[in-house]
């Protein structure tokens, strides 16, 4: 009898940590190239063993995750409710409902679908009466962001010191931008939104660095920086979300697709540390993680403040 193929041999491993509560419902499930390391087989491999769990239904792609564990079987009724709700009545509307489902829809599907027509057709009412609350998308879109930037604020009794108070806003802010990745999309650093829960946010980082001997130009340079960094970071929640949404492939799978060219360009010779990078990631399983990037770069953006200032007061 020929031996087990390897690829099944995988799924059966990794059947045995989901069915015995090592990987719960949620959790993220190990990538093609952490696979492929961990049990020495080509990312190829690890992928078929991946694409058989998936159609046994035990795992699932998850837009912003990756691979994850599904949960018990889903029903209608336990099924999240991607679809309009029952038919309203127009006297029923408010704004505040009106921009509850926009959010909802961004969430879901991505900002670049939404539309005041698929608005209205979530909230089971004719699209003219979304108008008689909100002028048109721009204004809803104005909303919804100051909504959004409204779930989260910051605590009466502040942390003590300059670093611990600046990185709980980065944080806050990345956790909104991670519940809401369309967020990220709305306008460049270069014209900022005027907005009344935004403003939140940026009155507690200007504070956080008020009293460091620093000029109002130097301040504002530093917010927008640390700003910059959060919103940088998480624009690829959105983009990731609609790459999947587009094209089905996972991340995983996608970067898998382009092994052979990547191959090709590391075979001519004229990138070495490119190369040897790229050759060494693979054999360990390396994944790019949003959230470990966000927090590698907040560490070296406040090592660098604590320096600067250092330097201006020591």
């Amino acid at each position: 009898m020929p031996p087990e193929p390897r690829y099944l041999a995988i799924a059966a491993e990794l059947r045995r940590r989901i069915e015995q509560g090592e990987l719960v419902p949620g959790a993220k499930v190990p990538s093609t190239r952490r696979i492929a390391a961990e049990w020495g087989v080509a990312a190829a491999t690890a992928a078929k063993a991946l694409a058989a769990l998936k159609q046994e239904g035990l795992i699932r792609a998850e837009p912003r995750s990756g691979n994850v564990v599904e949960g018990p079987s889903r029903t209608a009724a336990t099924k999240p409710a991607h679809r309009p709700v029952p038919r309203g009545r127009p006297e029923d509307l408010t704004r505040g409902r009106i921009v509850q489902a926009a959010i909802e829809i961004a969430d879901n599907e991505g900002l670049a679908v939404l539309s005041m027509r698929g608005v209205a057709a979530w909230l089971g009412v004719a699209p003219m009466s979304l108008y008689r609350h909100v002028a048109g998308k721009d204004q809803l879109v104005r909303l919804m962001a100051d909504a959004a930037f409204g779930e989260r604020g910051y605590p009466a009794q502040s942390p003590t010191g300059w670093r611990a108070r600046l990185e709980l806003c980065a944080r806050t802010l990345w956790s909104l931008y991670r519940r809401h990745p369309w967020l990220a999309q709305l306008s460049p650093i270069t014209r900022p939104l005027p907005l009344p829960n935004l403003a939140v946010h940026a009155e507690w980082a200007l504070a956080a660095l008020d009293g460091l001997n620093l000029g109002a130009a130097a301040m504002c340079d530093l917010h927008v920086l640390f700003f910059s960094h959060v919103q940088g970071i998480a624009v690829h929640l959105e983009r990731e979300q609609q790459a999947l949404g587009a094209s089905g492939v996972s991340e995983d799978e996608w970067m898998d697709s382009q092994a052979p060219t990547l191959e090709a360009i590391i075979g001519t010779g004229r990138y070495p540390t490119f190369a040897r990078v790229l050759t060494t990631l693979s054999a360990e399983g390396y994944d790019l993680i949003l959230d470990d990037l966000f927090d590698l770069g907040l560490r070296l953006l406040l090592d660098g403040l604590a320096t600067r200032i250092h330097r201006m007061t020591g």
